[in-house]
């Protein structure tokens, strides 16, 4: 890759921007087994970067519950997960090093997540981002979420840059779908409990943190 191949950096939120998929991992836990869903937190890691709603309906066809109201078990968890993450949420090692980075390149920057808006507005307020990004995007209001594409090109056109000329920058494998489907360009950077897992070979770059982003860029 070179730096003139790349137009835009579109980055993933949770996991990416901000350290929250294990609360999000401990909210649904804390929901779904109230709910009588027999999960664990291994268990719950196999809806990792799905949209909430997506996640909800797919612990109900496992173990179906009485009285099912998606939009209210989604909400529930979103509205737990925005307030902790007011609270103690934390940025990613390299989250600020590597936008200022992108900006000093002149690169557009965008945000392409499968979070709700509630979520989006807390992370950005609470790791003073609101103001980097060109172009928001989420999933929510879509048909689909990730591990579809359209969240990823309804971000390239924001952007008014051609998918192909983008750089993805996800921790999900899910999102990492998204993005390949979407013609972009990826770097993935898994958990570290999962960093040796042979699916990441789909990624075009794989990284352990964002401080190894101005060096894929000048590659």
């Amino acid at each position: 890759m070179t730096s003139l191949s790349i137009q835009a950096v579109i980055f993933d939120m949770d996991g990416v921007l901000i350290d929250s998929e294990p609360l999000w991992q401990q909210v649904e836990y804390e929901v779904l087994s109230a709910l009588g869903v027999p999960v664990t937190i291994e268990t719950i890691q196999q809806t990792t970067g799905l949209r909430i709603d997506q996640c909800v309906d797919y612990w109900y066809h496992k173990a179906p519950w009485p009285h099912y109201d998606n939009a209210k078990v989604s909400q529930a968890i979103v509205d737990k997960v925005a307030s902790e993450i007011l609270i103690s949420g934390e940025a990613m090692l390299g989250v600020h090093e590597a936008i200022d980075h992108c900006q000093t390149l002149g690169l557009k920057i965008g945000l392409a997540t499968s979070s709700f808006y509630t979520i989006i507005e807390a992370v950005l307020s609470k790791l003073g981002l609101s103001d980097k990004f060109m172009a928001v995007q989420s999933a929510e209001g879509l048909t689909y979420g990730k591990p579809h594409p359209e969240v990823y090109l309804n971000c390239a056109k924001a952007l008014d840059v051609d998918p192909r000329y983008c750089l993805a920058i996800e921790d999900s494998f899910n999102g990492l779908i998204a993005a390949r489907a979407a013609n972009m360009q990826t770097l993935a950077i898994p958990a570290p409990e999962q960093r040796g897992d042979a699916k990441w070979v789909i990624a075009h770059h794989q990284a352990e943190n964002l401080l190894a982003l101005p060096t894929l860029l000048a590659q």
